[in-house]
């Protein structure tokens, strides 16, 4: 019985150091290099930016005002909101705003369907450049024009720099600080390791024509990690402006961060099953971006790990406190990897404090485990207020 659980053990321990030790070699990575800015194009290409409002009522009138005070011509420029199940009031707002509205009323709604929709109405419209945003977003006035200058000097794929527009509650703390640390590590630390950045869902900006090729593929509620397949398998190159802002509003209760994390877990693990399928072509042809976003599907969400890392530290010590001493070695690294991660704006006392939140989090993320069946293909709308 003794040797089983020295096994077990040791199985375990490799497990989680393998992901230990790759969100640490990222998060480092993410210390260095500038903010990458492109050189000023000579050129303005035409933007179509695309934002599914699913009963969005209280957040899509302040989106769009934040397009409409773009530094870019307007003539260059649509803004078209896929308007679902939202009121007739913010329709009429919207109506009178110099945006395209089109109104949608499925029976089983989806980010998929309103960009399948909105790319219909849209056909034989000439753009450059598709870019996606959430309807609770907001941006800068030069956004277009930053994603301008990235798409003129040659990129074909761009994902912004997602950050919370709100921290005013424990529960939307820890969402940004999440959110940061995969900023740090899947996106600044990639790109500046010579792999593309991850996708999020907004703040992302696509070749138009590639868009419309690809856009009509998307088939489950993890759009962007289709997308990102889609784009690997084309040896397409995912860049990340850590200057450029998107902000975004943070979950502030604890249902909706179970909700939000029950699609993430479900995207996540079904989007891994689909990229399987097409990994030994990827390894053959040394897709090293598609292979490593495969290992990234398979790494259990940082939360679990650090639960689980921690229940380890405490019930081996108890055990046998020589088997021990790496799991707190682990759990320290695992720390000290979150600690370089997370940018100085979100180190506060109030910070500090939602530690004590991070328990009950640890449930229902655990609890999501196994509550994943068919959530991947069915939409769960986000209530973030």
């Amino acid at each position: 019985m003794g040797m089983y659980l020295y096994t077990t053990d040791m199985v375990l321990f490799f497990i989680m150091a393998v992901s230990v030790a790759y969100l640490f070699i990222f998060a480092f990575f993410s210390l260095w290099g500038g903010k990458k800015k492109y050189p000023v194009a000579s050129k303005k290409h035409r933007f179509v930016v695309l934002i599914p409002a699913y009963k969005e009522d209280n957040v899509i009138v302040e989106s769009v005002k934040s397009l409409l005070n773009q530094e870019y011509p307007q003539n260059m420029l649509d803004i078209v909101v896929i308007s679902d199940k939202m009121k007739d009031e913010t329709n009429e707002i919207l109506t009178g705003l110099p945006v395209k509205l089109f109104l949608i009323n499925p029976d089983k709604s989806s980010k998929a369907y309103a960009l399948n929709y909105a790319m219909e109405m849209l056909t034989g419209q000439k753009y450059h450049v598709a870019v996606i945003l959430d309807a609770d977003n907001v941006v800068e006035p030069n956004f277009i024009s930053e994603l301008n200058d990235a798409f003129y000097s040659g990129s074909q794929a761009i994902q912004a720099h997602r950050t919370a527009k709100n921290l005013n509650n424990d529960i939307a703390i820890l969402d940004a600080i999440s959110e940061e640390i995969n900023n740090s590590i899947f996106r600044k630390g990639h790109v500046n390791m010579g792999l593309s950045s991850a996708l999020i869902g907004s703040g992302m900006a696509f070749d138009y024509t590639w868009f419309c090729d690809n856009v009509k593929k998307l088939k489950t509620a993890g759009e962007d990690k289709e997308l990102e397949l889609l784009l690997f398998k084309e040896g397409i190159f995912i860049d990340f402006l850590d200057h450029l802002m998107v902000y975004d509003e943070k979950v502030q209760k604890e249902r909706a961060f179970y909700n939000q994390r029950r699609r993430w877990v479900a995207t996540q693990f079904g989007s891994l099953w689909v990229g399987l399928k097409e990994l030994p072509g990827a390894i053959f042809s040394l897709k090293i971006d598609y292979i490593d976003k495969i290992f990234q599907w398979m790494l259990l969400p940082r939360i679990i790990l650090l639960g689980m890392i921690t229940i380890a530290s405490f019930f081996s010590t108890f055990f046998d406190w020589k088997i021990s001493i790496k799991w707190w070695i682990l759990l320290i690294l695992l720390i000290f990897t979150f600690v370089m991660a997370i940018p100085d704006f979100l180190v506060t006392k109030r910070s500090i404090k939602t530690i004590k939140r991070i328990p009950f989090l640890f449930i229902l993320m655990f609890l999501n485990l196994f509550r994943t069946k068919g959530v991947n293909k069915n939409f769960i709308h986000t209530n973030k207020g």
